[in-house]
């Protein structure tokens, strides 16, 4: 492995150990508590483990190398792992919001020992929200779904437990202040539904942005900050870019795109220009890019959007210069033939 994927893989196998310690002790505080809510908590915990450790394993397989069964190295399990871990978080908030409606219809249990629940809960979110930042943190920065699924649910778990906090507080007063035993149960369990309804909207996300990414679906902002940069950048040797496709495999980015030249170029003069437009695409994106760039030759209607001077071949004069779009890029059409047709 390289010492970037080790980071993550580090990072990951922290966050996987300290959440099987806060599993325990949010079981503990379900255990002497009987609360609906902090079931909640430790319920999504599971989930916590289950897929952290999914995300974990998925790290450790998509720093292998590529080889002759996998070309592209092996980054796609990442969206697999990131789709394991969005069921999962759906499938347990689903779970919780049964679990708390049967409980307040049919449980029996009454609540105790709620201020247990509150320092448990409360250590578990700060805890959950700081890995949380680190860990979203460090897939942003390595273009990793699976860390960014990984941070965004342990924060996304963090903003919950400061919810429950909040309600184990007014269960805590309307149980042991007041002597709403009733009224605080039925708080209890309202408070479990609403971030079981939350808690499914996480997993629906971050199932959504694996299948996104399995299914190759175009990332436009990604496109924009490329095309912004093809634009500042352009030369009069490069005529148009288009037919550009982008594919993600975990944390690597793969680009193909067409590149029109001068039709006179010959090998060296047109590998040149490939050469710069490779650097000025690996330059403005962070992670690692493998860029392959097919050559085309300009065609006569192409000479009324070139800004080369001096050129012998040119059959029309230059009209003006075309800021080139994300559609035009895309296309598999050299820009002349839908511009000045």
């Amino acid at each position: 492995m390289s010492i970037l994927k080790n980071q993550n893989f580090n990072l990951q196998l922290l966050a996987v150990s300290i959440g099987a310690l806060l599993l325990v002790g949010k079981f503990f505080a379900w255990w002497v508590t009987h609360s609906s809510t902090v079931l909640t908590d430790a319920l999504e915990s599971i989930i916590n483990v289950v897929a952290g450790a999914l995300g974990l394993y998925s790290l450790y397989l998509s720093a292998h190398p590529k080889d002759e069964n996998h070309p592209y190295g092996h980054g796609k399990v990442e969206f697999i792992s990131a789709g394991v871990e969005g069921t999962l978080i759906t499938i347990a908030g689903f779970l919780i919001i049964g679990q708390a409606i049967f409980s307040l219809f049919f449980g029996t249990t009454s609540i105790e020992k709620v201020d247990i629940g509150i320092y448990i809960a409360s250590i578990a979110g700060v805890l959950n929200y700081f890995l949380g930042y680190l860990t979203e943190k460090q897939g942003h920065k390595t273009g990793s779904l699976a860390m960014i699924a990984s941070g965004q649910h342990l924060k996304s778990d963090a903003y919950s437990t400061v919810g429950m906090v909040l309600g184990l507080v007014l269960i805590f007063l309307l149980q042991t202040v007041w002597g709403m035993n009733q009224a605080a149960r039925i708080i209890d369990n309202a408070v479990a539904v609403v971030f079981g309804c939350l808690i499914v909207w996480t997993g629906y996300g971050i199932l959504r942005k694996s299948v996104a990414g399995i299914m190759d679906e175009v990332d436009y902002e990604l496109v924009k900050n490329i095309l912004m940069h093809l634009n500042n950048n352009r030369t009069e040797n490069r005529i148009d870019v288009h037919n550009l496709r982008i594919i993600k495999y975990g944390p690597s980015l793969h680009i193909d795109c067409h590149l029109t030249v001068p039709w006179y170029f010959n090998t060296r003069d047109a590998h040149e220009e490939v050469d710069a437009l490779e650097y000025l695409l690996k330059d403005c994106i962070d992670s690692s890019v493998e860029v392959f760039v097919h050559v085309d030759p300009c065609i006569p209607n192409s000479c009324q959007l070139c800004e080369k001077n001096n050129c012998h071949e040119r059959k029309y004069d230059f009209n003006s210069r075309v800021e080139w779009t994300a559609d035009m890029i895309m296309k598999n059409k050299k820009h002349g033939l839908y511009h000045l047709d």
